[in-house]
């Protein structure tokens, strides 16, 4: 989507310049991936429209391949981010009507999807609409029956479904998963219980299916179920001025570890400091880390407050 975000604290009632950009889960990923070194292509619809051109290009800057349909019958999705006063961030999504609810099976490159090292999607595209989710589960079915791993990011967006909608068609994802990643609270609407320890929700995330289970968990670390080894990771302590992003930060610093060949704990810590840089500075993606970064004594054992 296109992002227009505030240059002021305020609300937007008050709110006189804001800078363009853009955002959105599944590109942050694929940046993400990308500055560390990962061949990466991302799949979306768009409108036909200078804010779509706008995406391209910055994607294609970044190093993504992209292939995007461009709709001239919709447009590009837009959201608003406001820094309220008081502290934190507030974001405004406008994409019902957007070219992205448009998505659909024929959208697909089922040649790139079959030729990958790995699929990513998230649960934010089955929300947009039947078609969107068609085209997700194509996508899916043609990783299978090429052997390509599949990743699924939860990413529940309870401002565009309802739990009771969710639930089953993003239990029905996770039961396709390869990769899991899903926040405590996530786990919980796809598993149904009220369950607070973290491992007893890998655990049964890992029962759906998933061989692979991250479980995030914010301020509190992370950790993963592979193979029946339980992993931790504490988060990296920061002083927090932006924390959108931040999950996709973790998701795609841990599949370019994944993809390199890293063990699970170098997969976490990676990905526990990927999150915590993009917490420190505005913005959807512009503090994703390049490895250069990642290796330097900037990002030592502590990340500093």
């Amino acid at each position: 989507m296109g992002l227009l975000a505030a240059d002021t604290v305020g609300h937007l009632q008050h709110v006189s310049t804001m800078t363009l950009g853009i955002g959105g889960a599944e590109s942050n990923v694929a940046i993400a991936l990308a500055r560390l070194g990962t061949s990466v292509a991302w799949i979306g619809r768009l409108g036909a429209d200078s804010l779509g051109d706008r995406v391209v290009r910055e994607l294609r800057a970044e190093g993504v391949e992209v292939h995007a349909v461009r709709d001239p019958a919709a447009p590009t999705g837009l959201m608003l981010k406001e820094r309220p006063p008081g502290g934190g961030v507030r974001v405004w999504y406008y994409r019902s009507q957007g070219a992205g609810a448009r998505l659909s099976p024929s959208d697909v490159d089922d040649e790139l999807v079959a030729r990958a090292s790995l699929l990513h999607v998230t649960g934010i595209t089955p929300a947009l609409g039947e078609a969107p989710a068609k085209a997700v589960a194509h996508a899916v079915a043609v990783a299978r029956d090429a052997g390509v791993p599949v990743s699924v990011d939860v990413n529940h967006r309870a401002t565009l479904w309802s739990d009771a909608e969710a639930a089953p068609v993003l239990r029905g994802l996770v039961e396709s998963a390869d990769v899991l990643f899903a926040g405590d609270d996530e786990a919980r609407l796809v598993l149904g219980t009220d369950a607070t320890e973290p491992a007893t929700l890998a655990a049964g995330l890992a029962d759906l299916g998933p061989g692979e289970v991250v479980v995030k968990l914010g301020d509190r670390g992370a950790l993963a179920l592979v193979g029946g080894l339980l992993v931790e990771q504490a988060a990296f302590p920061v002083t927090l001025v932006d924390p959108v992003g931040a999950g996709d930060a973790f998701v795609g610093a841990y599949l370019a570890e994944r993809v390199a060949g890293l063990d699970v704990p170098g997969r976490l810590r990676t990905a526990a400091r990927a999150g915590a840089l993009m917490c420190t500075v505005p913005g959807d993606w512009e503090a994703l880390p390049t490895r250069a970064l990642l290796d330097s004594d900037r990002m030592g054992p502590d990340v500093r407050r």
